[in-house]
């Protein structure tokens, strides 16, 4: 997941995969500038947080949860 500390939006995701046991990775993009120009990649030009960029490529830009946990099942299937 992609983030900065200070997004709402992120946290609120951060505490659903936590109590649903999802596992991730957060990279705060205001430290990492390489995270921040691909988080606008995919976002068309601005630094959109939460993205979540998945193992076969494809990104979500602020999923809820349930959009995650389908992402992650269809990965799994």
């Amino acid at each position: 997941m992609y983030s900065t500390p200070w997004c709402g939006y992120c946290h609120r995701l951060k505490s659903q995969l936590d109590r649903e046991g999802v596992e991730y990775d957060v990279v705060d993009i205001e430290q990492h500038p390489e995270a921040a120009s691909l988080v606008e990649t995919v976002n068309h030009g601005n630094q959109t947080v939460p993205t979540l960029v998945y193992s076969d490529g494809t990104a979500q830009t602020n999923p809820s949860l349930k959009q995650v946990q389908e992402k992650l099942a269809s990965l799994a299937g």
